[in-house]
């Protein structure tokens, strides 16, 4: 999140649904936000980063995605409606929720070691108090705004005492970041109906990226930004493990944007965040941005630097115990770093490791005895999250489409062709695995 709390919205109606694409409403824009549940349903295809040639090193796994991770499930749910004019309570709204099961619905009331790390801790991730002093973490990992961690919270509680999980499921891990600047965060659009949907919907496979879920209004490094994944398939000589990365991006600087070295940032100075409207931005942080038919300059600054944050999940089938999971969050900065962040004071950068393996062997043993790879053996599983956080943070941004959302405010999507022209300039840019540059 961000010291700075204003508002943001839109106004003609759309269910957006990701994987099918977005269709128009005849609602009016005080109506409820169309809701649109995408599990693991991919977009119409778009190049992600792997596609244009940006590897960020090793090798992924078939889905790159975080449910490489066998039994991680993934499910969205998205708002978008209305358009024009913030209406605090009526939009427009550009928001929603995004769930990660660790072991899946079916085995909710298993717990998974974990451990939690924050970069800089302007920001909030609920039921970790819990995750460090047990190094569990029972349920589901939510994703949403700032504003709605206490329903989507409640509503995870709900759920469990419906489904005979009241004590597994009492401290939920709910995470937020800020997406104010599009959605009209003060209207708490986000229903509890909304975060239990974005459970029952969870599913293995592909995961929808970019405007979806918990992502749908986020900005990240002064380009539309939203949910991304990535994952790292281990060679057998190092275990044969698989680490997968989700994030939910709302972090960093233009001005800093670096993609394997290369300035991107400096090199794309332009397509800054505007309005449509014939009305200035009503947010107080918002005084710098131009109309969208007058161009700003590319040293006008966008927001106060460093305003935003990042959520990064980070899965695993390597047997790891809770204080090697800290070891693995503490690697996700240097990932964030690579790009352009910097961790700066308000900035929520918030960070949960996990471990599919078991915690316990099956029976009432009072003693527990499980398995944790050696120390000496964890420096692949250290690179391997460099690397897919890396590739997730722009496979966010990659996903994006341009938004418009409160009081006309546009934020433009991460322009493929030119990302691609920015990296052969300083001779980074492998030719493209796959799949035409957009």
């Amino acid at each position: 999140m961000s010291p700075f709390l204003p508002v943001r919205f839109l106004s003609a109606l759309l269910l957006c649904v990701p994987g099918v694409g977005c269709a128009a409403s005849s609602q009016a824009a005080a109506a409820p936000a169309p809701v649109a549940s995408a599990p693991a349903a991919p977009g119409p295809a778009k190049s992600r980063a792997r596609d244009l040639g940006i590897t960020f090193g090793g090798t992924a796994g078939p889905l790159n995605a975080i449910t490489d991770v066998p039994g991680v499930e993934v499910g969205h749910t998205t708002l978008v409606s209305g358009e024009g004019k913030l209406v605090v309570g009526k939009g427009p709204v550009r928001t929603g929720v995004t769930a990660v099961l660790p072991r899946g619905r079916e085995r909710m009331a298993e717990p998974v070691f974990a451990a939690s790390y924050a970069l800089n801790g302007n920001g909030e991730m609920t039921g970790t108090t819990w995750v460090k002093e047990s190094g569990l973490l029972n349920g589901p990992v939510m994703l949403t705004n700032t504003s709605s961690v206490g329903v989507v919270r409640d509503a995870v509680v709900d759920w469990g005492a419906k489904h005979g999980l009241g004590w597994e499921l009492g401290l939920p891990v709910v995470a937020e970041t800020y997406d104010g600047f599009l959605n009209d965060i003060y209207g708490f659009h986000v229903k509890p109906e909304h975060a239990l949907r974005t459970i029952d919907g969870a599913r293995t496979g592909p995961v929808a990226e970019g405007n979806v879920g918990g992502g749908t209004g986020m900005m990240c490094h002064g380009f539309k930004g939203g949910i991304g994944t990535a994952s790292r398939k281990l060679p057998e000589s190092q275990g044969g493990y698989t680490l997968g990365v989700l994030v939910q991006c709302n972090y960093g600087s233009r001005r800093l944007f670096s993609v394997e070295g290369v300035p991107v940032g400096e090199e794309i100075s332009d397509l800054k965040a505007c309005y449509t409207g014939s009305e200035a931005p009503s947010l107080p942080f918002a005084r710098n941005i131009r109309p969208c038919a007058q161009s700003a300059s590319s040293t006008t600054p966008l927001l106060p630097e460093g305003m935003g944050s990042i959520i990064v999940l980070v899965a695993t089938d390597a047997p790891l115990l809770p204080h090697q999971l800290d070891r693995i969050a503490r690697r996700v900065p240097l990932a964030i770093g690579k790009m352009g962040g910097l961790g700066e004071d308000s900035s929520g950068d918030i960070f949960l490791a996990f471990s599919t393996q078991p915690t316990k062997p099956p029976g009432d043993s009072p003693v527990a005895r499980v398995s944790s790879l050696d120390n000496g053996h964890i420096n692949p599983l250290f690179e391997a999250t460099v690397q897919a956080t890396q590739e997730a943070i722009l496979n966010s941004m990659l996903a994006a489409d341009t938004m418009t959302g409160a009081d006309g405010i546009r934020l433009f999507s991460l322009p493929h062709d030119r990302l691609v022209q920015a990296l052969r300039k300083y001779g980074r840019a492998p030719a493209p695995a796959s799949a035409p540059v957009q």
